[in-house]
């Protein structure tokens, strides 16, 4: 139970979550890079369509066959889940919770004491699960970045639970 986080609080469903499942979340970020990168607005049907052309392009200029290049790609991306540094962003998980209209901070509980932010600096937190491809295990199970990563290198670390009030 050690590895399990709890949102409850002034929520109407309280939400449990589990950093061991969220290496296979697309919405996973990479966090060597999540801060320093400019945040672009990800259009869901553009990306679907530039995807679908360059598989299409591939397959005009290489034939439709299936040479050893994409047995390597996917090598190199496994490699990158089993070896990364990922974290998962708090917002759709307090969304899910539904947070009550009369609910204004949001507490991060840990071993040392809690941080309190609003709920508006909560919805931009990122929660680090994995260094290096290893589960936050002794500090863990989860690691608190404020949206704007300047706790990047000192982040909130053993975090046991998250409550609204």
């Amino acid at each position: 139970m050690e590895s399990i986080v709890m949102i409850k609080g002034n929520v109407q469903f309280q939400i449990t979550l589990d950093p061991g499942v969220w290496i296979f979340d697309d919405r996973k970020v990479d966090l060597t890079t999540y801060f320093t990168e400019e945040a672009a607005t990800i259009d869901e049907i553009e990306e679907y369509t530039k995807a679908t052309s360059k598989h299409w392009e591939r397959e005009i200029r290489e034939g439709a066959i299936h040479p050893p290049t994409l047995k390597t790609e996917k090598i190199y991306e496994k490699q990158k889940v089993l070896n990364g540094t990922f974290g998962i962003p708090l917002k759709p998980f307090l969304e899910n919770a539904v947070i009550l209209e009369d609910a204004t901070t949001v507490n991060f509980v840990t071993k040392e004491g809690t941080i309190s932010l609003s709920i508006e600096e909560a919805l931009n937190v990122v929660l680090g699960f994995s260094i290096n491809g290893k589960p936050l295990k002794e500090d863990g199970p989860i690691h608190i970045y404020y949206g704007d990563g300047s706790n990047y290198s000192n982040p909130i670390k053993n975090v046991k639970e998250i409550v609204v009030v």
